[in-house]
């Protein structure tokens, strides 16, 4: 029977499919020819991504998995989030104004593709086949916990890198509606005070 609690939290298939889906629309906004500083945060964007999944799958998913099944895809997938950890660490090194900055952030998304495609055609189809409901229940409560846990102290830094991936057209279109938001909100308040 499903807790409250558990509830409220989404599933850790859902999680991690909702993951690999938010690092590949990332990487959709990267071009050859973005600014440099917009790379950079979309680069770092996905970075971050990247090392919180990880980290949550391998503290809280495989394990779980590996007791239900047979473990030779967690030991793949185990791999694949070191070759990306050595991309991440290769990418911080260089400037995004670097001529390998575009390569090698696209090697790193093709090993990410890969990997979403195994986990999400292997891996999670069997977890959803040899752990119960509740188990899987449990798994979403707790890796939920564990995001915020690993992301609380980094919102800075992400929200930063978030911002910094955004066009300038985007930043200014927002800026924009929010002020005209406002006007509109002003123009409304004195509107009602005059009909009194």
């Amino acid at each position: 029977m499903k807790t409250l609690t558990n509830k409220l939290f989404p599933g850790p298939i859902a999680m991690i499919q909702f993951d690999h889906m938010h690092v590949l629309s990332t990487y959709h906004q990267f071009h050859p020819d973005t600014r440099p500083s917009v790379k950079e945060g979309l680069v770092k964007t996905v970075c971050a991504a990247i090392e919180i999944h990880a980290q949550l799958e391998e503290e809280i998913f495989y394990p779980a998995v590996r007791e239900a099944t047979t473990d030779e895809f967690i030991k793949r997938s185990v791999h694949d989030h070191d070759e990306l950890r050595g991309f991440i660490d290769r990418l911080r090194a260089i400037e995004s104004t670097d001529p390998d900055y575009d390569q090698t952030f696209d090697a790193m998304i093709r090993l990410v593709m890969h990997h979403a495609a195994e986990e999400e055609t292997v891996m999670l189809p069997e977890a959803e086949r040899c752990l119960s409901p509740e188990r899987l229940d449990e798994l979403g409560a707790q890796m939920t916990k564990r995001r915020l846990e690993l992301t609380v102290p980094r919102t800075g830094e992400i929200a930063g890198n978030m911002l910094r991936a955004m066009p300038a057209s985007t930043i200014a279109m927002t800026a924009g509606a929010l002020v005209s938001g406002a006007a509109l909100a002003t123009w409304l308040g004195r509107g009602r005070q005059h009909r009194r």
